[in-house]
């Protein structure tokens, strides 16, 4: 069975979705832009409908997380004049979100991030099969390759967003003192 013409790419979804307090999540404002609803709109439902969303569902953006993601994303502004925080929705609280947003858009986009969510987990999946293969290979190969196991598995890290990236290569010193 074809499925119909998406609303929004997954891509685009993926896109929004970002790593915050350890859980993937996206950000109240990128929802309302999918859905086609001012951001005022969608956290007025929410807050209606309070006793659906737990803490593990939507989080606020503290002053300093909110400082920091705007600096990593790139957000110049705040897109108007805003006085809260910034929500943040888990994949469980994007499915509620479309019990309280009747809208046939809402559904189709809720559809839509669904499927990115569960690409991302499979995406996981394979990443961690992948860092068990390395880890097979390393024990069957000898020391000659641990450097170059190692630096796979630093280019498999997720990027640290407390600190900048250094770029270029790390000279180690030889045992007797040259680099």
């Amino acid at each position: 069975m074809a499925r119909a013409t998406s609303i929004i790419s997954i891509e685009k979804i993926q896109e929004f979705i970002l790593l915050i307090r350890g859980r993937k999540v996206i950000l109240g404002f990128h929802l309302a832009e999918m859905y086609g609803v001012e951001t005022g709109a969608l956290i007025r439902a929410v807050k209606r409908n309070r006793e659906r969303f737990p803490e593990d569902f939507m989080l606020q953006l503290s002053g300093e997380e909110w400082k920091n993601l705007k600096c990593q994303i790139g957000i110049s502004s705040w897109g108007g004049i805003r006085r809260a925080l910034p929500y943040a929705f888990t994949e469980e609280g994007v499915a509620m979100l479309s019990s309280v947003l009747n809208s046939h858009r809402a559904v189709r986009v809720n559809i839509e991030i669904m499927r990115a969510f569960v690409r991302l987990r499979g995406m996981m999946v394979s990443h961690s099969d992948l860092a068990r293969k390395i880890d097979a290979l390393e024990k069957k190969y000898d020391r000659q390759f641990a450097v170059v196991f190692e630096a796979i598995r630093r280019l498999m890290e997720p990027p640290d967003s407390g600190s900048k990236r250094r770029l270029g290569f790390a000279v180690e010193p030889e045992p007797d003192g040259r680099p």
